[in-house]
């Protein structure tokens, strides 16, 4: 997994593998789905607002991804 984080753009992404051409698709609150083309397995996602999201440690959130990651 390679995991990118832009302070500017408050922006973690997350690839499995190198990162690849696919399809986005938006999960609501901010997460963004990452599938392959052929496959439509997941290969990635993309979490916006991430350091906004988890600053204060004792407001904590958690997110459920039920995903199937492609080989």
């Amino acid at each position: 997994m390679n995991f990118y984080y832009d302070k500017q753009g408050d922006i973690l992404d997350i690839s499995v593998g190198e990162p690849q051409e696919a399809i986005s698709e938006e999960m609501g609150d901010d997460i963004i789905l990452r599938r392959d083309i052929k496959t439509n397995g997941v290969v990635g996602f993309t979490i916006l607002n991430f350091e906004k999201r988890f600053q204060d440690v004792a407001k904590r959130q958690s997110i459920q991804v039920n995903v199937r990651f492609a080989a």
